[in-house]
């Protein structure tokens, strides 16, 4: 027995026993009316009915009837039959978005969601847990943004780590990319594309992977004197690096995460792409314009907490920087490759002298003395260009009252022994 049917049992008894009341004059026909639920006028028609045809006359006529306003049943095989055949697995508002957007669906999510539950398609969620109160979001862009790093299989037998730069205002993705392996080089790309794109924002909110912290022991507490190559750069743009101690911390990235590592895949899957270089043309034309316009945010405030970038080439400071002493062969040595600095016009060698080299996310690399770049580099040690146009072999070019010109090589094996 339906509750339906019970509830209509129960109406009919209890229309019953006020009728007779009603017929014995205990009760007005307002107040047998107000007592069963209902209004003076249906009262009555129900008491018309009542008299003329028992209790038969009380059975609600649109019971067994189907709806006016009913869903053809046409259209709702079609969409269930889309589901099995194209988007087994998504998520209902996911299948939802792109039933209406791609197929001219136009039911609600709240209809698609109990016809495939109803057909078996996809299963309840569970019930949540206890309330938790979220941390509030800053108020404007810029103030505070998250960047972190997901490994996932984003195409059938490719693990690919996921560098993602979001704003904690507004939840929108301002850089996304894949990588084969998360480190210092992808989150200096991931830096450089905001700033280039938005500026200079205030923090920075992160976990406490190598790349970003130095920690003595697992798990522990930062150690915020020893600066890692990202927070060597953060703190020379002014931005402040704030660690993160707990996944429940890091909450508004890690649900972000949670809705790619589930809509991701299957857009991949469903534009038939299997590379990663594929896969960051598609992320950065389709998938992230996309997402920020179905999941981004209005800020508190208005305004920004962007400011402009207004200095030096911003690829020397989202590198990592080494320094090297110039071996005798005027090069320098960097992971197993020897660089060469190329001649100078602005000194012999540069033998014994401490330089930086500079190893960009490209794979290039630069060997700089104090400010000025010597040389940059192939991925492979080659010179690619040198700043300085080479010194003459005849030395410099005499006036009338230069001393005459010397032969440089005993000057280098003095200036080498001066400062031996």
């Amino acid at each position: 027995m339906t509750r339906t049917t019970v509830l209509q049992e129960v109406r009919q008894m209890r229309f019953e026993e006020l009728y007779a009341r009603r017929q014995r004059r205990d009760l007005t026909m307002a107040e047998a009316a107000e007592m069963l639920g209902v209004t003076e006028r249906t009262f009555r028609r129900w008491s018309i009915r009542y008299e003329a045809d028992g209790v038969a006359g009380l059975a609600d006529r649109r019971l067994g009837r189907a709806s006016a306003r009913a869903v053809p049943v046409d259209e709702a095989l079609r969409m269930v039959t889309l589901y099995e055949t194209q988007y087994r697995g998504w998520t209902v508002k996911h299948f939802h978005e792109r039933w209406q957007a791609d197929h001219g669906g136009t039911r609600s999510y709240t209809w698609t969601k109990q016809r495939l539950q109803a057909k078996g398609q996809v299963v309840r969620a569970p019930r949540r847990g206890a309330h938790r109160k979220k941390r509030p979001r800053k108020p404007l862009p810029g103030m505070m943004l998250h960047q972190d790093g997901s490994r996932h299989e984003w195409v059938p037998g490719c693990q690919w780590d996921l560098i993602v730069t979001m704003d904690d205002a507004t939840s929108e993705l301002y850089s996304a990319f894949f990588v084969e392996e998360e480190g210092t080089l992808s989150s200096f790309q991931g830096l450089r594309e905001v700033i280039e794109a938005k500026g200079l924002f205030s923090s920075l909110y992160t976990d406490r992977g190598t790349h970003y912290w130095h920690t003595e022991e697992a798990g522990g507490k930062v150690d915020k004197t020893r600066l890692t190559q990202v927070h060597r750069a953060l703190q020379q743009l002014g931005i402040t690096l704030i660690p993160a101690y707990s996944p429940e911390a890091r909450g508004r990235s890690e649900r972000v995460f949670r809705t790619l590592q589930d809509r991701l895949p299957k857009e991949l899957a469903l534009a038939g792409i299997t590379t990663m270089a594929a896969a960051n043309r598609y992320l950065a034309e389709h998938f992230l314009p996309a997402y920020n316009r179905r999941f981004a945010v209005r800020a508190a405030e208005s305004g920004t907490a962007f400011v402009p970038w207004i200095g030096t080439n911003l690829a020397e400071i989202l590198c990592l920087q080494a320094e090297r002493v110039v071996a005798n062969d005027n090069t320098v040595r960097y992971q197993g490759r020897h660089l060469q600095i190329p001649s100078d016009r602005h000194r012999f060698h540069y033998v014994k002298v401490t330089v930086r080299v500079h190893a960009y996310p490209d794979g290039t690399l630069a060997v700089f003395h104090g400010p000025r770049c010597l040389a940059r580099y192939q991925p492979d040690g080659r010179v690619i260009e040198s700043t300085g146009a080479p010194r003459s072999r005849r030395g410099p070019t005499r006036r009338s009252d230069d001393q005459p010109s010397i032969d440089p090589r005993p000057l280098v094996r003095e200036t080498v022994s001066a400062r031996s």
